[in-house]
């Protein structure tokens, strides 16, 4: 299970970019560290913050896909 916790109104001074506090069972832990050392990340904050992109990114593809469905099937029903 991942919870996220946003630590409102802090940035890092560097990227500007909202930060998160992530806690993660061990599996999840080691899985993300795999990725991170497969894809040759510096940080854990980068390879987790591509984890989510890519799952966000594939989430949004399914919705689509789910629309269009629902667009082909309404379009034949009539």
């Amino acid at each position: 299970m991942i919870y996220f916790t946003l630590v409102k109104g802090e940035r890092t001074m560097a990227t500007k970019r909202q930060r998160y506090m992530i806690s993660v069972d061990d599996d999840m832990f080691n899985a993300i560290e795999d990725f991170r050392f497969k894809r040759r990340y510096q940080t854990r904050s980068e390879a987790t913050s591509e984890l989510i992109r890519l799952g966000l990114q594939a989430v949004m593809h399914e919705l689509e896909d789910d629309i269009s469905s629902q667009k082909k099937r309404s379009n034949s029903a009539d």
